[in-house]
């Protein structure tokens, strides 16, 4: 029997003891580490309400007849139900992104061990493990950031939802908020953009292919790549197999007809400096939660792509030559409604809208309100003005040309921009007189009170100066530009229209007759004839020093434009003036306006359906009809009946008997086609 030294029992048990010391310590530290680790990362998280994830904020626009709007390239619809889906749709999602969404609590442990595994293995995060619940949380609250804290407060944040919500709310945020590819924000948007139809009406390979999007909307985009879509639809269809949802024969009739693409529903391209302006205007004043708001725009997608592609062509043939490298169009009816807006050259380059944002000196545009200003005070358009060199403290302002006519009629100084006799007209009302008369017409850009304010010194934007111009055909001030025409909220039954004619505003009177015939001049025998039109025409010139500005703003009986042409740098062009190219752009979109044979395919977005036969553009859509009213069917004939209250709201001559009016430039009675 061996012998133990007399010490060694004690000795065991005091190491023992230590051992188990230490190995509690560590224990307790790792505790108290992790839960402050755990603190520290709960404790900057920001938990949502239910309402944040089922009644999100959706600001669904539409044009004036009824075409979807893209907002910054993204479209998305009203939200749709998880349960009023296709169940095609629901099963090929769950059966790729989460085939265990129904038994897990947000998290599913064993994935996000593997895919921690596989991080630490690359060094970096290159996998997720995410649930549907995860994905949700990511688009909605946390972005794409890959950080170890950010997959904590995703995987927290998803616990969370699924204590506070169902699977069915939770699934449906899902549905209606992941991205598709192409603009498209949920699956409603999808089946509208790629398939043209309703969600409830995708087919099996169709709801395949959106939901093989879902991991790489880019790459698998059929617009862009429709073999690698379908490629990823079959391997969806194979998964739905697998998980039971779809037997071996409908996934291979899916296969032998796959989905394709079929659009008829996207806006033009150009349509997004207008859609942004009404975001900008109406976004911060609609409530945050609630649901979705419907909002009815005024713009005529066919007038928006005509305008378009006539400053494209148009800067295209002449833009290099003439160093003219930018231009803008506003075009709206006498009561506001902005029809058409384009805010540049192209808006996938820039999305910076010269037509609402650019600040720049319109010339001898202004000069509008200077003759405004004499007309109150009593003068007449054929009184004369002496048209002589001016020294004002040692400003000797000069006309094009440096020639002088001695004396003139107002008519003859307005119609040929006679700047020398502008300023000594200006000067005998007052500036100050001239800044009345601009604000009372809508004016709203600053305006310095000095001499050269007469010709057209201070920076207004394009917006705003053609709203004024609205005003004199109107016979009202001031016009407020606006690009909503209904709104209908989700407590709402019916759209609920804008009525433009409560603004509070004043009639011109008189003066509205005296000025339409000062521009009126200006196109028949001045320096805008170039704008010349088979009917009533308009408007007035502008060109600023050292041809850096180039304006036309004018009118005829049914639409208000205003055109500038230019360079975002302030460098002046090849002598172009506003009776060039800004007179050439507004006549050709005025020629277009007004055909009322359909446009072809390269001047209108071939994808937007006609238009009812007999509308003419720009005449085509009537005020949105408030709860009650019923909306006039087409007569046998194509042409639409006659709408007496809009009518009678654009044309003072209306004639209700027949449904014409007189036109202004005294020809034959027209048909109110509106």
């Amino acid at each position: 029997m061996d012998a133990h030294p007399a010490g060694d029992g004690p000795t065991v048990r005091r190491s023992s003891r230590l051992l188990f010391r230490l190995t509690a310590a560590v224990l307790v530290g790792a505790i108290v580490i992790g839960l402050a680790a755990t603190g520290w990362l709960l404790a900057g998280i920001r938990w949502p309400s239910a309402a944040e994830v089922t009644s999100r904020r959706v600001v669904l626009l539409t044009s004036a007849d009824g075409h979807d709007l893209f907002h910054n390239g993204n479209l998305q619809l009203a939200p749709v139900d998880a349960k009023d889906m296709p169940a095609n749709v629901v099963n090929a999602v769950l059966s790729v992104e989460d085939r265990r969404f129904f038994q897990h609590a947000g998290i599913r442990p064993l994935s996000t061990l593997r895919a921690f595994s596989a991080n630490l293995k690359a060094g970096r995060i290159v996998a997720g493990g995410s649930t549907i619940t995860q994905q949700l949380v990511k688009n909605l609250f946390l972005g794409p950031q890959r950080t170890y804290k950010r997959k904590f407060e995703e995987a927290a944040i998803a616990i969370w939802l699924e204590h506070r919500l169902s699977k069915d709310e939770i699934l449906t945020s899902y549905l209606n908020n992941v991205y598709l590819g192409s603009g498209a924000i949920g699956f409603p948007a999808a089946a509208k953009i790629y398939f043209s139809k309703d969600v409830a009406h995708l087919s099996v390979a169709e709801a395949a292919m959106l939901a093989g999007m879902i991991s790489a909307p880019s790459h698998d985009d059929p617009f862009h790549d429709l073999k690698a879509a379908r490629s990823r639809a079959a391997r969806v269809l194979d998964s739905m197999v697998a998980n039971g949802k779809l037997t071996e024969d409908a996934a291979l009739l899916a296969k032998l007809h796959p989905a394709t693409p079929n659009s008829t529903e996207i806006s033009p391209e150009s349509s997004g400096w207008f859609v942004d302006w009404v975001y900008n205007n109406t976004y911060p004043i609609i409530p945050k939660l609630g649901g979705t708001v419907r909002l009815r725009t005024t713009i005529d997608l066919r007038l928006q792509q005509a305008a378009a592609n006539i400053v494209k062509s148009t800067l295209g043939k002449y833009g290099a030559e003439k160093h003219a490298g930018q231009a803008a169009l506003v075009a709206m009816r006498p009561d506001g409604a902005v029809v058409a807006m384009v805010g540049g050259l192209s808006y996938a380059a820039s999305q910076y809208n010269r037509a609402v944002e650019a600040r720049r000196q319109p010339g001898s545009a202004f000069k509008l309100f200077d003759y405004y200003a004499a007309l109150r005070q009593g003068y007449k358009s054929d009184n004369e003005i002496l048209d002589a060199p001016v020294d004002i403290n040692g400003w000797r302002p000069g006309n094009y040309g440096r020639h002088n006519h001695g004396e003139v009629t107002l008519a003859e100084a307005f119609a040929n921009s006679l700047n020398d006799a502008t300023v000594r007209l200006s000067q005998q009302v007052g500036i100050g007189a001239v800044i009345s008369a601009a604000r009372d017409l809508g004016l709203h850009a600053p305006l310095a009170n000095n001499p050269s304010l007469a010709l057209g010194t201070a920076e207004v934007t394009l917006l705003d100066l053609t709203s004024a111009y609205a005003a004199v055909r109107a016979g009202k001030a001031p016009v407020t530009p606006r690009g909503i025409s209904a709104i209908k909220t989700p407590n709402d039954r019916d759209f609920v229209s804008f009525d433009a004619a409560s603004q509070s505003r004043h009639d011109l009177g008189p003066y509205q007759n005296e000025l339409i015939d000062l521009l009126r001049g200006v196109v028949e025998h001045g320096t805008g004839r170039a704008a010349a039109l088979s009917g009533f025409a308009a408007g007035k010139t502008g060109t600023t020093q050292d041809y850096k500005d180039a304006w036309f703003v004018g009118f005829d009986d049914s639409l208000v434009v205003g055109v500038w042409v230019g360079n975002d740098d302030h460098t002046p062009m090849k002598k172009i003036t506003g009776g060039t190219l800004p007179a050439m752009i507004w006549k050709d979109f005025m020629e277009k306006a007004h055909t009322p044979s359909a446009p072809s395919t390269t001047e209108v977005n071939a994808t937007l359906p006609p238009r009812v036969p007999g509308n003419t553009v720009g005449q085509a859509h009537a005020p949105v009809a408030s709860a009650g009213d019923q909306e006039q069917p087409p007569s046998d004939t194509g042409d639409a009946r006659c709408n007496i209250p809009v009518c009678e709201g654009f044309y003072h001559s209306f004639r209700a008997s027949d449904c014409t009016y007189q036109p202004y430039d005294g020809g034959p009675r027209q048909y109110c086609a509106r």
